[in-house]
């Protein structure tokens, strides 16, 4: 399969991968985020391991949010 460039893709696929990208980003950023401001004691395993899953594509944001958060205890 060729690569296309840019100018060559149909603008449904344009709009796609601008699509996809920015969820892509979004889960990132919100992901990094709650990470930072969430203490230790919230997280399962080290912050640093998760900042790195993070940055996998989809699939690291929504490991950390399934993962990585402690729920809080139901009493």
């Amino acid at each position: 399969m060729a690569k296309k460039r840019w100018a060559e893709l149909s603008p449904l696929q344009r709009v796609a991968i601008i699509t996809a990208g920015s969820v892509q980003l979004s889960l990132a950023a919100t992901a990094w985020t709650d990470l930072a401001r969430s203490r230790p004691e919230e997280i399962n395993g080290r912050k640093g391991k998760w900042a790195a899953i993070i940055a996998i594509n989809f699939i690291g944001p929504l490991s950390y949010f399934r993962w990585g958060k402690r729920r809080p205890d139901s009493a």
